[in-house]
């Protein structure tokens, strides 16, 4: 089979990024790689794919504009609102037997998902007994998140979500208008440990007791998912939760038969007992 100039460029510059610098884009899904990576070349006025791969090669601060387009740093507060809201009624009752916790945020972008996590255990009573990671390959998204500023112009939209996922109290109460945005509460931000980790590359950490990891796997192909899945099982405690996309399933994967469904609508699952 004859591959197209671009795709023969694309396959050299993954392979480029991995042996330089360790991330390791060869299993993602190849038409959004393709998209991303020509939109990348473009807003990065490349004459070439090639050009391109040769300026991240050669200078660190390129590859970081380049992950700017590669991992697409999009996210929003309470996305998905009856994610959780099903989350406080059928997961939170479970976590509250626990004596601490750990949340495990993967794929957490710039710190929306945390962040909102962090705001439901607190209304759950449940943040002062949780450690709570989010991990990303991101530098530049990671660094974004442990800041915690947002655009305030989103504060409107967030709120939205906020009340639709069953928030108990006035979302303002979690932020203040500085800096020409909106500045999360400083309980949120030190509740929350950022870290780099790539589902792609790195092993299990933490045992967790709740991994939610949304809007990620759709990005990789299908060998890549069922690694990510890997490491969510072997992670969670015994009958641990796990949390997805709307748009991702476990259906048809590898580890189908090693979860069963607590809110098929909503994409939370639980690990069943007995399988390694």
């Amino acid at each position: 089979m004859t591959l197209d100039v671009h795709d023969i460029e694309i396959r050299l510059l993954i392979e480029a990024i991995f042996l330089r610098y360790g991330h390791d884009f060869r299993d993602y899904a190849q038409a959004s790689l393709r998209r991303r990576v020509l939109q990348a070349q473009l807003r990065m006025d490349a004459a070439s794919i090639s050009a391109l791969q040769e300026r991240v090669l050669h200078d660190p601060g390129q590859f970081a504009q380049l992950l700017q387009y590669l991992t697409v740093p999009v996210s929003e507060m309470f996305r998905d609102p009856a994610y959780f809201l099903a989350l406080r009624r059928h997961v939170v009752p479970v976590l509250r037997t626990y004596p601490s916790l750990k949340v495990w945020v993967a794929g957490c972008s710039t710190g929306e998902e945390p962040y909102s996590l962090a705001i439901l255990l607190l209304e759950e009573g449940l943040l002062e007994r949780t450690i709570l990671y989010a991990t990303d390959i991101n530098h530049a998204s990671l660094e974004k998140a442990r800041a915690g500023i947002f655009n305030l112009e989103a504060m409107q939209g967030f709120t939205r979500n906020y009340q639709r996922a069953g928030g108990a109290g006035s979302f303002s109460d979690y932020y203040t208008a500085a800096y020409g945005g909106a500045v999360f509460d400083k309980r949120l931000r030190d509740a929350i440990t950022f870290a780099d980790h790539s589902l792609a590359t790195d092993a299990v950490f933490s045992e967790t007791h709740l991994v939610s990891c949304r809007n990620v796997l759709i990005y990789f192909n299908r060998g890549l998912q069922d690694r990510a899945l890997g490491l969510f099982h072997e992670s969670l405690a015994y009958r641990g939760f796990l949390g997805m996309g709307s748009k991702e399933t476990l259906d048809f994967s590898a580890y189908a038969d090693r979860f069963e469904s607590v809110s098929r609508p909503d994409r939370i699952y639980r690990k069943l007992p007995g399988r390694a």
